[in-house]
């Protein structure tokens, strides 16, 4: 057992997590990663400093408690009963329509307290789930995952944004459900992209949701460019209305995945634009990758995804996310945060080892979701650490990774695990 205020066992952090005015910080090695022990008292961090010689001694590998920046509650783990097996978007909107007439308060509830278990357990801290809000189940959307959010106040903070056609906002009813949600201290949403409104209705209704949002007070984040064909036309239209009317609320482009298939030169000047805009993405490529670019039975040669390292060059904040929890528009995902890093850095080429690869999981999507810590290790930091049976990076890429969870202070009981890595680590008293 550690003493009260004692250290946690030795681990191995990346560099980008550290404290930056932490000025005894030793040297990272050649993954970004630096040996540390650290101490806690009262559930925060309370001293960090550098462990002693441990020669040849291998230490897990630790990140601070990921956050997931764009989920679905309200339709999780309804693949089973509504599937897609084509993996298409209309055969996803089909589905979805279908599993939206069946949905009741009670079904909501259990889904999405079944998917906050899961985030516990894997780490998280954060969740921002985007529900159906238009439609006979929206109000019983609405009503399960508020009390979910109450629930689960001072484990998970749970963020919620609505989700309707873009145009919807535009309407009476668009500005009555803006102001049910602003009062309930949350997000509005939309869809926008080719083929569900049209060109001039979706101008409308950006503009309409923008002087909403500026007027309430609230945040947004919308599904836009969720496709393969009219590169970056919805991301184009909101940078434009923002900075042609100086919109200041803070404002995510999720998905953003035709933006992928712009040229050279044309997405050097979109990216711009948007960082101009003040806008940020959230790139989803998991999702994305299962739906997008399908033609017939032909594997396709360019998949519609979210041009990160480009975005972040521009000086974008860009975040990752899962997305779907098994749902019609994608039957993985699980809410864990160390598998979604595992596929997506495969699957858009990033390296944890420098702060720009680690980001998105990390620093980034705490910033796009404006919580109140950034995910540095530093003095008074909470003491939430997602701890690994990898010791490099390089093994947490080879295979998936048991570990133990750090809340407050606190390990969460571990999963059955006789890793050496993960043995020495005990409950704090």
């Amino acid at each position: 057992m550690s003493p009260a205020g004692g250290p946690l066992p030795p681990l191995r952090l990346p560099r980008a997590l550290l404290d930056p005015l932490w000025h005894a910080c030793p040297a990272a090695d050649a993954e970004g990663l630096v040996a540390v022990q650290l101490r806690v008292s009262e559930g925060r961090i309370s001293a960090l400093e550098a462990p002693g010689p441990r020669a040849g001694a291998a230490l897990p590998l630790a990140l601070t408690a990921p956050v997931e920046p764009h989920a679905h509650l309200d339709k999780a783990f309804s693949w089973s009963m509504h599937p897609n097996q084509a993996g298409t978007v209309a055969g996803a909107l089909a589905a979805n329509g279908q599993e939206h007439l069946s949905r009741t308060r009670e079904r909501v509830l259990e889904r999405g307290e079944r998917a906050l278990q899961l985030a516990w357990a894997s780490g998280l801290r954060a969740v921002r789930s985007h529900i159906d809000s238009l439609g006979p189940a929206a109000e019983a959307s609405w009503e399960a995952l508020l009390e979910l959010r109450r629930r689960w106040q001072g484990r998970i903070e749970l963020q919620l944004v609505a989700l309707v056609p873009i145009d919807h906002w535009a309407t009476p009813e668009g500005t009555a459900l803006a102001r049910r949600v602003a009062d309930a201290g949350e997000r509005l949403g939309g869809v926008l992209g080719p083929g569900f409104v049209a060109p001039q209705a979706a101008a409308a209704g950006v503009l309409a949701l923008l002087r909403l949002a500026e007027g309430l007070g609230c945040g947004v984040d919308l599904h836009v460019d969720e496709a393969d064909s009219q590169p970056g036309a919805g991301v184009a239209l909101v940078t434009r209305l923002v900075r042609q009317h100086g919109f200041g609320v803070p404002l995510a482009c999720s998905h953003s995945s035709s933006l992928g298939l712009l040229g050279t030169k044309a997405l050097e000047r979109q990216t711009e634009a948007i960082a101009a805009a003040g806008l940020s993405v959230i790139a989803l490529p998991l999702t994305n990758l299962w739906l997008l670019g399908r033609h017939g039975e032909a594997t396709p040669s360019r998949r519609p995804l979210a041009p990160i390292r480009q975005l972040q060059r521009a000086g974008v904040t860009v975040a990752v996310g899962g997305d779907n929890v098994q749902d019609p528009w994608y039957p993985g995902g699980s809410l864990d945060p160390i598998e979604l890093l595992r596929q997506s850095l495969a699957a858009a080429q990033l390296a944890p080892w420098q702060r720009l690869g680690l980001a998105p999981f990390t620093t980034a999507a705490a910033r796009v979701l404006g919580l109140a810590w950034d995910g540095v290790v530093r003095v008074g930091a909470p003491a939430d650490l997602v701890v690994l049976s990898a010791g490099t990076w390089g093994e947490l890429l080879a295979r998936p990774p048991q570990r133990r969870v750090l809340r407050a202070g606190q390990w969460l009981p571990p999963e059955p695990s006789d890793h050496p890595l993960l043995a020495g680590l005990s409950p704090l008293p």
